[in-house]
């Protein structure tokens, strides 16, 4: 590529981050530092350790949104003077590494300019990710603990905070099913692109033969509640039954009575946590995951209002989303938008944020089109 292609590379990025710029509201984020660096200063923040935890968390993102957005800002001002001088030079190599840089800006501003597609009510949150094992016997449970170990990967390699409530394993191997939060602002609007049906084609680990096996998962995002959702649940209205935690002990967590199922009565709806050590702790955890499937319910009643259609109270895993292929050959493939790739091990290994781009696009297409039909 000339200069001159450079030249206007530059300018497409830079209005590209312009926009993106406006959409997030620097200057908003700043007064949030401000007012959130207030807050974490005062002597008394960890007297109450959830609102603490909150402050520090919500903290922690503006901060890395503002270094992110004013390294981008650097980075792309550095790369135009760096354009300039190797236009007055006539220096090829200079002309080359201008290319290279602006390649990896390409990428990164087009990372960012995603966050600015989730506007959704409840898509700023927290998320609380629930995956159980579908049709497939052992394969679609070890699959199960494959998704699960993946979505972890994938939120360690953002650096996001993660908290397992619940893994209810299989006898032979895996899981039946796992609850876990990740706690880090977006990501319900993030990770809600995930839920839906997952296939696994592959030659079975358990099958003496050696035959290929399908297996299916399914995942469920849902928001984290919070405090102004006002969702109340009369005590009459649950039954809370005690057992002992099952699975990998240590630490007391499966001698004592301290695993909790919640009943919510009225709508049949049942959540468990058996990974905390003590049976308070657990209780705590299970309602805040029945009250996420409550609000995620409420949410979906308002919807089919609004569209005049009638909802499934109890909620589906919504339609086959993703083939994960092993054999007879390597692919990862989204049904819906076409994203595909020929390294599945990198996948599970938590390189996941194509496929998510790719279906935050396609969300906002389709809502778009929605909106306008």
């Amino acid at each position: 590529m000339t200069v001159a292609d450079y030249a206007d590379q530059f300018k497409q990025l830079d209005a590209t981050l312009r926009n993106v710029e406006r959409v997030l509201d620097l200057d908003r984020l700043r007064r949030d530092k401000a007012g959130l660096e207030e807050q974490a200063s005062a002597p008394d923040l960890w007297d109450d350790q959830a609102r603490a935890q909150q402050v520090t968390s919500q903290l922690s993102y503006v901060n890395s949104e503002i270094a992110r957005m004013e390294g981008l800002r650097r980075r792309l001002d550095d790369a135009q003077v760096l354009l300039e001088l190797a236009e007055a030079e006539s220096d090829p190599s200079a002309v080359a590494e201008v290319g290279t840089e602006l390649a990896g800006l390409a990428k990164a501003i087009e990372e960012v300019e995603v966050r600015t597609l989730l506007s959704g009510e409840y898509d700023s949150r927290e998320a609380l990710v629930n995956i159980r094992a579908g049709a497939g016997g052992v394969d679609a449970a070890d699959f199960a603990e494959m998704l699960l170990r993946m979505y972890l990967r994938w939120s360690e390699r953002h650096g996001y905070a993660t908290e397992v409530y619940d893994t209810s394993y299989a006898e032979e191997a895996g899981l039946k099913s796992a609850t876990f939060a990740v706690k880090a602002p977006y990501a319900y609007g993030t990770l809600s692109v995930e839920a839906g049906t997952h296939r696994l084609v592959r030659i079975s680990p358990f099958d003496n033969q050696g035959r290929r096996q399908t297996s299916f998962a399914g995942v469920e995002v849902l928001p984290v509640v919070e405090q102004t959702d006002h969702i109340d649940i009369p005590e009459n209205e649950m039954r809370i039954d005690v057992y002992r935690s099952s699975g990998p002990g240590g630490q007391s967590v499966n001698t004592t009575d301290s695993a909790v199922r919640i009943t919510h009565i009225p709508t049949g709806i049942v959540v468990t946590c058996q990974n905390e050590k003590s049976q308070l702790q657990n209780k705590a955890a299970a309602m805040r995951v029945l009250q996420a499937r409550l609000l995620e319910r409420k949410r979906q009643e308002e919807q089919a209002k609004l569209q005049g259609l009638k909802t499934d109270a109890a909620g589906s895993w919504g339609d086959q989303m993703r083939n994960y292929v092993l054999h007879p050959y390597q692919l990862v493939k989204d049904l819906r938008t076409e994203q595909e790739t020929g390294n599945p091990t990198a996948v599970f290994d938590g390189d996941l944020d194509e496929f998510i781009e790719a279906g935050i696009r396609w969300r906002k297409q389709q809502q778009m089109e929605a909106a306008t039909s």
